[in-house]
């Protein structure tokens, strides 16, 4: 069965950013953006809230996703695994929104999809008019536009907090704790769709017999309808699935609190080389020293028998710790 347990849900007069951002699941947040003018305008028709985009539009390219339309509208790897089911190529967001209308009138269409698209650079002023009161505390917060017509976004996770909006159309997510991971059957991390490793299980039809353990991580699972003006909150990590479930959709979403230098995940796949392969008696010594220093209840004090000038980068997080840190690791591997 797919997945039905419901997101927990708050209407966006009583939304409180404070508790939203300390959560640990995620939220759906009901009627958020409902005063945007993208909002306002797809209440008239899909190419009204398209043809609002192309009112702002600067010009400027961005990459567009095709997919042919035996597809189905998913976006993945070839059944080969030997490259994609899709092309890339680049247009403007008006480009690609006015084609995406002209499609929504056949019986056949091929998959668009624009992801990502930073507003600041290809719709200026889209801030200005559309602003999101809930995240102004939040100063790396950047709007980043998504153009597509029905297809499906792999399941994916992402390194930064997210709060995803929905302008036009409707959007289906599919949500899983990291705590899924094992039974996710994650994809390659280095030959992905577009940034982060993706899960190899198709959550609105997954196949058993390839991915036995799917139904465990289909225990962990969320879901959420969302509609235009609502909008849902995604902590770092958490699984995500997502559907675009009308011919016209645009969606909006904010990255924040974005990890720095490649963040936990370099640090991850730096130990798939460093120490997954070594022999068991030395990969539990080292699990004894990251349980001490990294995971540890007392992790953060793990310095404190030494002078705090005598700590270095075992020492408190500060930004002269994280710069010697950085300075050791470069030391470290050009050496090598």
């Amino acid at each position: 069965m797919p997945v039905s347990t419901p997101v927990e849900e708050c209407a966006a007069a009583g939304a409180d950013w404070a508790a939203i951002s300390s959560r640990s699941k995620p939220l759906v947040i009901r009627g958020l953006a409902s005063a945007w003018p993208l909002v306002e305008a797809a209440k008239h028709g899909a190419s009204e809230a398209v043809e609002y985009i192309a009112g702002l539009d600067s010009g400027a390219p961005t990459e567009v996703m095709m997919a042919a339309p035996d597809q189905g509208g998913r976006f993945f790897y070839r059944d080969d695994m030997n490259g994609f089911n899709f092309k890339r190529d680049k247009a403007t967001l008006s480009q690609v929104g006015r084609e995406i209308v002209r499609l929504s009138a056949t019986d056949d269409a091929p998959a668009l999809y624009a992801g990502a698209t930073d507003t600041a650079q290809h719709l200026p002023g889209f801030d200005n008019d559309n602003p999101l009161e809930l995240i102004a505390s939040e100063p790396d917060a950047q709007s980043r536009v998504w153009l597509a017509n029905k297809i499906e976004v792999a399941t994916h996770f992402d390194l930064s907090d997210n709060i995803a909006v929905v302008g036009c159309g409707r959007r289906q997510f599919t949500l899983f704790p990291p705590q899924a991971t094992g039974d996710l059957y994650v994809g390659p991390f280095n030959v992905t769709l577009a940034g982060q490793p993706v899960s190899m299980v198709n959550p609105l039809d997954p196949d058993a017999r390839s991915y036995p353990r799917y139904p465990a991580a289909e225990e962990l699972g969320v879901t959420a309808l969302l509609e235009p003006g609502d909008a849902i909150f995604i902590p770092t990590l958490w699984w995500h699935h997502v559907a675009a479930l009308d011919q016209v959709n645009v969606l909006v979403n904010y990255w924040y609190r974005n990890v720095q230098r490649g963040g936990p995940f370099l640090a991850f796949i730096h130990s798939l080389w460093a120490i997954r392969d070594l022999p068991d008696e030395q990969r539990e010594g080292w699990r004894a020293w990251f349980d001490h220093f990294i995971f540890g209840p007392d992790a953060k004090t793990a310095a404190d028998h030494l002078p705090s000038h005598a700590q270095g980068v075992n020492g408190p997080a500060s930004p002269q710790r994280d710069e010697a840190i950085r300075r050791f690791i470069m030391q470290v591997l050009s050496e090598g």
